[in-house]
């Protein structure tokens, strides 16, 4: 496999609602529906729609919403032999979305709190290009990652999200943020691990040995620092959900450097793909494919 995601594999219930409820607040439900989600596993199907090889380490429960997940990931082409299929529920995401594209998530880990790491699996990792993580809320999926990332040998890529930056210091992710090709952080997540959400923030990543650090910042774009800082404006859409925003853009820049773009070309690929996904509602829906993608790249130009 060209990337191997490794993550929490989830269900999204989206709440489409007219705006997000204060306490003690009713608000209406305008709509709701089903998708498949979990950070890493939107980005490694958006991967995959792209025509990279990819494949995933997780595990869902053996019920109906484990087999939705693992069919929605198996029509993207995704590679799920390491995929455990265990005892617990699978994991839910409540998503509340309002009529700006806002969001807000709650979260019910499931069989996520109970993914193993097998000699299998590690083996499946270390024949990555690029092993792509993302967080999980119990110990347990963190630990692995840790342990994933002593393997990889400096082919991780990391997206925290709010789980890990909210939840754990920059102490606990220093091995593997050191492990990190790339890390991917919004300006809020890039606050709450480093206290700035400017290019000192970024630095103080790339002080604990990552490569490079894509900073993504909404409407205004994306900025990344490594050997050089280069940043780049966003692409102009109509902002339906955006859910799965960060996963899209990073699912766009690994496709540059897997093609061995320099970071600007990376970046505009994860803007495109990221204002493709909050064009429709879920995290999903609005990925762009191999073709769509080759249009855009002809009417860059930086190539």
């Amino acid at each position: 496999m060209q990337v191997v995601g490794v993550g929490a594999l989830n269900v999204d219930r989206l709440y489409l609602v007219e705006r997000i409820a204060e306490p003690g607040e009713e608000v209406r439900v305008l709509d709701s529906r089903k998708s498949a989600g979990g950070s890493a596993a939107n980005t490694i199907a958006g991967l995959a729609r792209l025509g990279v090889s990819t494949g995933f380490i997780g595990a869902v429960g053996r019920d109906e919403e484990g087999k939705f997940l693992l069919g929605e990931l198996e029509r993207e082409g995704v590679d799920t032999a390491c995929v455990a299929r265990l005892g617990a529920p699978t994991g839910v995401v409540i998503a509340l979305v309002d009529r700006r594209g806002e969001r807000c998530l709650y979260v019910h880990p499931g069989a996520n709190d109970q993914v193993e790491l097998s000699q299998k699996c590690i083996e499946y990792a270390q024949r990555a290009e690029i092993v792509h993580m993302s967080s999980f809320v119990g110990d347990r999926g963190f630990e692995m990652q840790l342990e994933l990332s002593r393997r990889a040998g400096g082919r991780v890529s990391f997206a925290p999200g709010m789980l890990y930056a909210e939840g754990r210091c920059l102490v606990e992710l220093k091995e593997l943020i050191a492990a990190s090709r790339v890390v991917f952080v919004n300006e809020e997540e890039l606050f709450l691990l480093t206290g700035n959400r400017g290019t000192r923030g970024a630095e103080m990543l790339l002080e604990l040995g990552a490569g490079m650090v894509a900073v993504t910042r909404g409407a205004e774009g994306c900025t990344v620092v490594g050997e050089e800082e280069v940043s780049v404006p966003a692409v102009s859409t109509e902002v339906v959900d955006t859910t799965g925003a960060g996963d899209a853009f990073a699912a766009g820049f690994l496709f540059g450097l897997l093609r061995g773009y320099k970071p600007e070309i990376c970046a505009r690929l994860g803007n495109f793909v990221a204002a493709r996904c909050i064009a429709q509602v879920g995290a999903r829906a609005g990925l762009p494919t191999a073709r769509e993608v080759e249009e855009f790249l002809k009417t860059q130009e930086f190539l």
